[in-house]
């Protein structure tokens, strides 16, 4: 049977921060789901070969909050292990994450924001009272809400940080969607040894060839160690991705069997990795 979380709370308390963090987490997060969907949604999770083992239903901003209730009433009269979290905050801090953020509020016809708020506060008082766990945002920063709903509901074994690892070439120009780049051209290139022109990084004699020459392994063993240092530093500061890209000149050779040789070593320390080379076929 699937573990079910419905999440509701006050506009801007943090419903999409705590959804984020579920995810990475692991949990099938389904956000904006009308309320009287969510039972037949359930269904499909409570299926005996089902991989959503934990769903969390993020409540619409605009949902009455007799829908809310109404569903969460339904999954409960079907024996399913649900919880209703409200997530609420005060209206001081609700006014400053709104002024920081410059966002209108969804009541936003009423004329000021603390009207506003206080509006919602009534519409979700009886949601806010039927909840069986109500978290205050109030003095929680993303970091330490983060950390909450880890203690709350992660598992052991849950996965950690994601890390991409990629390949490029700089003749095709740089991504500009990566955390860290390095470049791989102070290797000699497998380009101008004729039988390895037509090969790629993925063959074995090319990779055999780029992780035999003498600065190879010192530059993979200090990017591994800087690795094993900035990771848990990242985690600790709310990152859950990051993604490392190495380049070469045509982004086929040296490039490509460098990133397939980190990706290889994080893989055996149980880091969750994903490799890509992007320009592998030019």
């Amino acid at each position: 049977m699937a573990e079910l979380l419905v999440i509701a709370g006050l506009s801007g308390a943090g419903r999409s921060h705590f959804a984020s963090n579920l995810e990475d987490l692991g949990w099938f997060v389904i956000d904006r789901l009308p309320a009287e969907i969510m039972s037949r949604v359930s269904e499909l999770a409570s299926v005996t070969d089902s991989s959503w083992n934990r769903v969390a239903f993020i409540a619409k901003a605009d949902a009455s909050e007799g829908e809310t209730l109404s569903a969460v009433s339904e999954l409960r009269e079907k024996k399913e292990t649900v919880t209703l979290v409200f997530l609420d905050c005060s209206t001081e801090t609700l006014v400053r994450r709104y002024k920081d953020s410059r966002r209108p509020h969804p009541l936003s016809n009423i004329s000021t924001i603390e009207e506003a708020i206080e509006a919602e506060r009534i519409m979700m008082a009886s949601t806010r009272a039927e909840a069986d766990l109500i978290l205050d945002t109030s003095d929680l920063s993303v970091h330490n809400l983060r950390e909450t709903v880890t203690r709350l509901y992660g598992r052991e074994g849950d996965r950690g940080m994601q890390i991409s690892v990629s390949s490029f070439g700089f003749k095709y120009g740089v991504p500009r969607d990566v955390d860290i780049q390095l470049d791989c051209r102070f290797l000699p290139n497998p380009y101008w040894v004729e039988e390895l022109r037509e090969k790629d990084g993925l063959n074995n004699d090319v990779q055999d060839y780029v992780l035999k020459q003498k600065n190879s392994t010192p530059f993979l063993k200090d990017i591994s160690s800087l690795l094993r240092y900035l990771i848990p530093a990242y985690e600790n500061e709310g990152k859950s991705y990051l993604s490392v890209a190495f380049g070469c000149t045509g982004g086929k050779h040296r490039s490509v069997a460098i990133a397939e040789e980190l990706a290889r070593i994080l893989k055996n320390e149980d880091v969750h990795i994903s490799t890509f080379h992007r320009d592998i076929s030019r």
